[in-house]
């Protein structure tokens, strides 16, 4: 073991960032009832409201991982957090239904290259064996970030109002914008604080690049890969559950159980929780197995178990009748669909390589169109079938088809220009 590791620091930096990310994200879900009722919206608009950021994060996807693969992570991903810092403040600065819409949508779009740019990172600094641990360490950032965020956002608008809380997260981006700069380099070699024994060791382990032969992997060739095609619709599926505990968990069993605002802050943390625990484990699962020589066991086993626990949970969630309960079941259900994102992601490394910000931007970009469904479906399924239950019988079957994609996915087949498989 290497003294001193800085590559744990990028792990550290990487938790940061994911965490902040969410806190800003997850905001929204908290000042609900409070945007509903100064801007005078209904649940059907309040749903356009969070798709906004949903379909402008999956839009911008693929630009922004782009970017970071043919400029360098170091200048795009500040650029990116002080594009979404900025549209945070400006959330708190909406005045109508149209106003909050365009808002939304630009924040997602501009956090968009995010974790394709953490991704593309990743391929330097992360040895190859060390993948699942990173990929763990760095979901579990914006699962903490968005549990702890809904009942402190929930105090804080009680306190300050809820746009005050907009301003406030987005002069902390700002500053996160100016320290990343400084302190981050695209690789270890460019990193003056690296030991020379570090670089070596990172150097010789990590996923080695191959010569660049006609420019960048083609998009056409990404989504021609059936690997890809595969990646894409199960992350739907993950996303689809998820992206209802991000967005109308929180108004839905404050709704439902009849709860102060601060105790529907402290129930919805719960299934946050157990995914950041989901992601520790499946990180830790992902190395394991991958040190035995078993590469595609290693990604496609955790996923697998963790989409079972995805079916369970949603099913088990309906017969149950308290908050406790329901929220318990759900918490099985999120800690099996971030048992997906470590394998998902260092797949996307896998068979990206160099052009992983790309091709994880591809997979997140599909991923993020399951999340602006969901924030429509939930909504509109109750007004039109006046319940809930169709929307997690939806959910659950998509946990089912997550299942068979991974049964046919290997990470030993590579993208090449011309050639998908």
């Amino acid at each position: 073991m290497i003294k001193n590791s800085k590559r744990y620091r990028f792990f550290l930096g990487s938790f940061l960032i994911t965490l902040l990310l969410y806190v800003d994200r997850v905001c929204i879900s908290s000042a609900k009832d409070s945007i509903s009722s100064d801007l005078n919206l209904s649940d059907t608009q309040m749903g356009w409201v969070l798709g906004a950021f949903a379909l402008g994060y999956a839009l911008f996807q693929v630009p922004g991982g782009s970017l970071g693969d043919r400029f360098g992570v170091r200048k795009v991903m500040t650029s990116i957090m002080v594009l979404w810092s900025i549209f945070t403040s400006f959330t708190g600065f909406a005045w109508s239904y149209v106003s909050i819409l365009f808002f939304r949508f630009i924040f997602g779009a501009s956090e968009a290259g995010a974790f394709p740019n953490i991704s593309r990172a990743a391929f330097s600094w992360v040895p190859t064996k060390e993948r699942g641990m990173f990929q763990g360490i760095n979901f579990s950032g914006s699962r903490l970030g968005a549990a702890f965020a809904l009942p402190l956002v929930a105090y804080l608008i009680d306190a300050w109002g809820w746009r005050s809380i907009f301003y406030f997260f987005g002069a902390i981006g700002i500053l996160c914008a100016v320290l990343f700069y400084v302190f981050f380099r695209n690789t270890p070699e460019e990193h003056g604080g690296v030991s020379d024994i570090e670089k070596e060791y990172i150097v010789k382990n990590r996923q080695q690049e191959i010569e660049k032969k006609g420019g960048d992997l083609p998009l056409k060739t990404i989504l021609g890969s059936r690997n890809v095609i595969l990646a894409m619709i199960q992350y739907v599926a993950s996303n689809f559950i998820f992206f209802f505990m991000l967005t109308w968990l929180f108004p839905y069993i404050k709704g439902k159980y009849d709860l102060t605002l601060v105790a529907a802050g402290f129930y919805s943390m719960l299934p946050l929780l157990a995914g950041a625990v989901g992601n520790w484990v499946s990180g830790y699962t992902v190395d394991t197995i991958y040190k035995k020589g078993k590469w595609k066991l290693s990604r496609q086993l955790p996923a697998t178990i963790g989409f079972i626990f995805v079916v369970i949970g949603i099913l088990s969630s309906l017969n149950m009748d308290t908050a406790l309960g329901a929220v318990l079941c759900l918490s099985v259900a999120i800690f099996g669909a971030d048992m997906a994102l470590s394998p998902s992601w260092s797949f996307c490394m896998d068979i990206g390589e160099e052009n992983s910000g790309k091709v994880s931007g591809v997979m997140n970009m599909a991923g993020n169109l399951g999340a602006f469904a969901t924030s429509l479906a939930f909504p509109y399924l109750i007004e039109w079938t006046g319940s809930t239950e169709p929307f997690f019988y939806i959910a659950a079957g998509l946990g089912f088809v997550a299942i068979i994609c991974w049964s046919f996915m290997d990470p030993l087949k590579k993208l090449i220009k011309n050639n998908a498989e």
